[in-house]
């Protein structure tokens, strides 16, 4: 049974930071692309940042800059450094996996989710 197990987040005041990470119980990891997501209240799901296998990735445009995707293949570990981090960046994040090499930042690809960490951010 595959799990993912999202930690990491609280809050913070505007300009702050936070460290995500997501454990994953997959086999042959590193075959994965993983995504992290965030869900705002009455908002739609958004693809916030995405990973492959080889370390490329991909942002949304309104984080570019700000967060950092990485993954330790070696411990099944995905990460999100979010800096500078502003009061629209409140949601809930979700981590994902998807069993593929394309970098997708649609929800829809993704067959595995964690169950979330809040981020809340004040101004």
């Amino acid at each position: 049974q595959v799990q993912l197990v999202e930690s990491g987040g609280g809050s913070v005041q505007a300009g702050g930071s936070l460290r995500l990470s997501c454990t994953a119980s997959l086999h042959t990891y590193s075959r994965y692309c993983m995504g992290w997501f965030r869900q705002a209240p009455g908002k739609k799901r958004e693809g916030v940042a995405a990973i492959n296998g080889d370390g490329s990735t991909r942002y949304t445009e309104t984080v570019q800059g700000r967060f950092t995707i990485s993954r330790d293949n070696t411990k099944n570990t995905l990460y999100l450094q979010l800096d500078s981090l502003q009061p629209e960046d409140t949601a809930m994040y979700y981590c994902a996996a998807r069993d593929g090499y394309f970098i997708s930042l649609m929800p829809w690809d993704y067959g595995y989710w964690g169950q979330g960490t809040q981020v809340t951010v004040s101004s």
